[in-house]
């Protein structure tokens, strides 16, 4: 009976211990969660605690490179960390873009792209190092940049709906001055021509600068400029604005009306800047850089300070960049592979 007794008791002891070890192991998981769920807030709170990386695919001194300067002065005053401008052009900004796409998701390394690094250049490429939805997170969509269509004082057409008569008129024969393959100077040229009907050589250059001197001197006869490109020259009589590309009339240039209403129902082609920073970066992280934006982008002397450069404010939460980048992707996608565009 001594025997019997044992034999059953021995296998409950093993029960229990094995019990015992299943309970420890879950106690140890549970506190492993509750940790990374302490370790994860505690981290926000604490950030940033060291200098933040502002990656920039813009070469300094442009309009591009004075917006983020700007920019980060004020970002680091409200996060009390300074903001390091770091100028990596080159390839599209495609080379910026893949050193943020690889850093470390922890809010210290931040991308200022634009239409082109973030929407155009996914279609342009045709290998591409980084995926503009995957690889990102979206933290706000800081501004928007009005394009104006302009043409030399010697053509005849004052207004959207004469240029298009102009160009059927005479298929083939205007020129148009595009500033580099894939810039949004060129993609407004390749939208118009497909939206209007119309038929003109698109003659590509290296560059705004040049395909301004090509405006000023006649040699092309019509162009999308940026608006900080062509103010002066608009104001000096050198060149002639007929509209401007935004969906709104815009605030740089209120008395243009835009090419949607002057002729061409549904067009929009706008150049626009917004903050990304590495996929996988933690939320609490991302909404303190949204509300730093925000505040700073409110604030009226920034929002001045941008319009002279050309720039619109417009905010928001990370959501809205997101929203704008599903939209912007496939239209230019569409252009781009209608146009038979290739930047490589």
């Amino acid at each position: 009976m001594r025997d019997r007794s044992e034999g059953k008791r021995q296998p409950r002891g093993r029960a229990a211990r094995s019990s015992f070890i299943v309970h420890r192991l879950v106690l140890v998981s549970l506190c492993g969660v509750l940790a990374a769920a302490v370790v994860l807030p505690a981290a926000a709170q604490q950030y940033p605690a060291r200098p933040i990386r502002f990656v920039l695919g813009f070469a300094p001194g442009g309009a591009s490179d004075t917006m983020a300067r700007a920019i980060g002065t004020r970002l680091s005053e409200g996060l009390s960390q300074p903001v390091v401008i770091d100028n990596r052009a080159g390839a599209g900004g495609n080379i910026a873009a893949e050193i943020v796409a690889r850093s470390a998701p922890d809010g210290y390394t931040m991308l200022l792209g634009n239409n082109g690094i973030l929407a155009v250049n996914v279609s342009l490429y045709s290998k591409l190092a980084f995926d503009p939805v995957k690889d990102f997170a979206p933290v706000v969509l800081v501004a928007s940049q009005p394009n104006v269509l302009v043409v030399h004082p010697g053509v005849s057409a004052d207004s959207v709906k004469a240029l298009i008569a102009l160009a059927r008129a005479k298929p083939g024969q205007l020129n148009y001055a595009s500033p580099g393959a894939g810039t949004t100077g060129h993609l407004a040229g390749e939208l118009f021509k497909r939206m209007a009907g119309v038929e003109y050589t698109i003659i590509p250059f290296k560059g705004g600068g040049p395909a301004a001197l090509a405006m000023l001197s006649g040699e092309t006869q019509f162009t999308f400029a940026t608006a900080l490109s062509v103010q002066g020259h608009i104001k000096s009589g050198k060149l002639r604005a007929l509209a401007v590309t935004t969906a709104k009339r815009s605030v740089s240039f209120p008395s243009l009306p835009t090419v949607a209403e002057a002729g061409v129902p549904g067009f929009d082609a706008i150049t626009w800047h917004g903050v990304v920073v590495p996929a996988r970066t933690p939320q609490p992280v991302i909404a303190r850089l949204n509300r730093e934006f925000n505040k700073l982008l409110q604030a009226p002397d920034m929002r001045e300070r941008l319009l002279t450069l050309g720039s619109e404010v417009i905010g928001g939460e990370p959501k809205q960049l997101t929203e704008f980048m599903r939209v912007e992707i496939p239209r230019w996608a569409k252009v781009i592979k209608d146009s038979g565009a290739k930047a490589d």
